[in-house]
């Protein structure tokens, strides 16, 4: 489970910004967490009733992406990911320069950066099998996601 470090929270008689930071620090090398509880969390703090929450890694080898909790869907998209990027320490010219993570900045291409959530009252508004994911294709040490939740207060 990633810490939360509140970084800061903006308000005004309009707008509410809110800062937060996750960091992760997985065990294995590649692995997808389910942040979907921790972003609910973030919002409901935020006090934002209407808006957006945008949430980013803050490393080249790791994504943030909207999908299905399903276990087998998980395994499916790491095997179909280690098809089109296979971990390979000599086999990417990334990896000539000292680097053995080339396939990692590949797979973080491949599922994306970055989400931004719709915020309706008071709650993240995703479809009904929609969960946000930390994708992470170079693990093992602390990397941190920015979360950034913007809108009007209740």
């Amino acid at each position: 489970m990633p810490r939360i470090e509140f970084a800061r929270s903006v308000k005004s008689s309009e707008i509410i910004i809110t800062t937060a930071y996750l960091t992760f620090n997985t065990k294995n090398r590649y692995e997808l967490v389910k942040i979907t509880p921790i972003l609910e969390e973030i919002v409901a703090k935020s006090g934002v009733a209407e808006g957006i929450c945008f949430v980013s890694p803050m490393h080249i080898t790791s994504s943030i992406f909207v999908n299905d909790d399903e276990s087998g869907l998980h395994e499916d998209f790491l095997n179909w990911l280690e098809k089109l990027a296979p971990y390979n320490p000599k086999g990417y010219k990334h990896n000539l320069t000292g680097e053995d993570n080339a396939d990692a900045h590949l797979k973080r291409t491949i599922m994306g950066r970055e989400t931004i959530i719709a915020i309706t009252n008071g709650r993240l508004d995703l479809g009904p099998w929609e969960e946000v994911f930390y994708g992470e294709f170079d693990g093992q040490r602390p990397k941190r996601v920015i979360v950034k939740v913007i809108g009007a207060g209740t």
